[in-house]
């Protein structure tokens, strides 16, 4: 039963800080603050929810998978409102959201 138990702890552990990878390398690669706010709020609290799961299979049923229980729903509610405040609170601001330009041909 522990090698399953750290087994499923390394792949959510993982798996959760592929997330904030991908998190990251999406704030240095997309266009404007409005993608690459999408990108962060979108996977880095994926990530962080599923590394917290993570220490949670590790810890086993104890106080301190309560306590991390309460900082899982807090991540899962603070983390999306935040990233639409500050989305609104830019687009108030006046920051216009990127575009492609498509390529106009003259026929």
């Amino acid at each position: 039963m522990a090698e399953i138990q750290n087994i499923l702890t390394v792949l959510l552990i993982v798996t959760g800080s592929f997330f904030m990878l991908v998190g990251s390398i999406g704030v240095i690669r997309l266009p404007d603050f409005f993608t690459r706010s999408h990108a962060t709020s979108k996977s880095d609290t994926l990530g962080i929810m599923l590394i917290i799961l993570g220490l949670m299979v590790y810890e086993g049923f104890c106080l301190n998978s309560l306590k991390l229980l309460i900082i899982f729903v807090f991540v899962a509610i603070a983390n999306p409102v935040g990233a639409h405040a500050l989305a609104r609170a830019a687009l108030s601001f006046g920051i216009k959201p990127w575009f492609k330009k498509e390529d106009k041909k003259e026929e």
